[in-house]
C-alpha cells in the first residue's frame, strides 16, 4: 500500500510578500499540490500574493473559490468537496498544502478544512505552521502593545450590537476586534463616545500595498473606510475589573 501523503496548514501575510516562518516557506515548496483560497469577488487569491518570489510551477497551485455566504449546508458542501479532492492526492503519496492568510488557527477556513480532510482520511498525517495574525501585524506597525504587566485582552469578533462591544471594553483592558465588515461606523461612533480614538489603532488591508494603519481613529469618525479586512485594537485606560 503506498504510504499516505501529509496534509500541511500554512498561514502566510496577513498582507505583505514573504511575511511567514521559514521553515513554512521551505516545507511549501516541497509540496506536490498547493490550495489557495480566492473569493469570488477578486481576481487573483490574496493568500498567493503574500508569498515570497518563487519559480513554483503553476501546475501546482490549485485556486478554490470561496463566497461569503453563510449557509451552512453549502459551506459543508463546498468543504466536503475541497476535502476529497485533497484526500485524493494524499492517497497518491503527495503532500498538500493549504495556504490561508493571517494565523493558521485564527478564525480561518483552514479549520474548517482540516476537519472536512480528517473526516475522510483521518489515518493522514497533517502538521499546521502557525502564521501572522492581521493584529500582531496592526499591533507591530503602530507601536500598539497587545499587554502589558497583566492586563486583560479579549480577541472577539465584532458584536452586532454597540451594547455588547461596549460591555466587553469596559470590561478589559484590551479588546482586539476582527470581522469588523459593515458594523464599522457604529463602532466608530462607540469609541468616539468613550473618548478612545486616541487610544486604538486601526488597520485595513494590513501589509497590503493599498493597505494602510493608524494609531489614531479620530481622522475616520466623519468618514468611515470600509470595514472590509479591518482589525482593531482598542485601549481602555479605566476597566471596571
Amino acid at each position: 500500500m503506498k504510504q499516505l501523503g501529509t496534509f500541511f496548514g500554512i498561514g502566510v501575510g496577513p498582507g505583505e510578500q514573504g511575511l511567514m516562518p521559514v521553515l513554512a516557506w521551505e516545507q511549501l515548496q516541497q509540496c506536490s499540490i498547493i490550495f489557495v483560497p480566492k473569493a469570488t469577488s477578486q481576481d487573483a487569491s490574496t493568500a498567493r500574493s503574500c508569498l515570497p518570489l518563487n519559480d513554483i510551477p503553476e501546475s501546482r497551485f490549485h485556486e478554490v473559490e470561496f463566497d461569503m455566504s453563510r449557509d451552512h449546508d453549502a459551506l459543508l458542501e463546498r468543504y466536503t468537496k475541497m476535502a476529497a479532492a485533497i484526500a485524493e492526492h494524499l492517497h497518491m503519496g503527495e503532500n498538500v498544502a493549504y495556504l490561508t492568510l493571517g494565523d493558521t488557527m485564527t478564525y480561518s477556513t483552514f479549520n474548517y478544512t482540516l476537519r472536512a480532510v480528517r473526516s475522510l482520511i483521518p489515518e493522514a498525517p497533517w502538521r499546521i505552521f502557525p502564521g501572522i495574525t492581521s493584529y500582531s501585524a496592526l499591533a507591530a506597525t503602530t507601536g500598539f502593545p497587545l499587554g502589558e504587566g497583566k492586563e486583560r485582552i479579549q480577541i472577539l469578533p465584532c458584536p452586532e450590537s454597540s451594547d455588547e462591544l461596549q460591555t466587553s471594553i469596559e470590561r478589559n483592558d484590551i479588546v482586539v476586534l476582527m470581522k469588523v465588515g459593515k458594523r464599522l461606523p457604529y463602532v466608530l461612533q462607540l469609541i468616539e463616545q468613550m473618548g478612545l480614538t486616541q487610544h486604538s489603532a486601526f488597520g485595513c488591508r494590513i501589509g497590503m500595498p493599498d493597505g494602510y494603519c493608524l494609531r489614531d481613529l479620530s481622522p475616520l469618525i466623519e468618514n468611515p473606510p470600509s470595514g472590509y479586512l479591518s482589525t482593531m485594537l482598542i485601549r481602555n485606560p479605566h476597566p471596571l475589573y
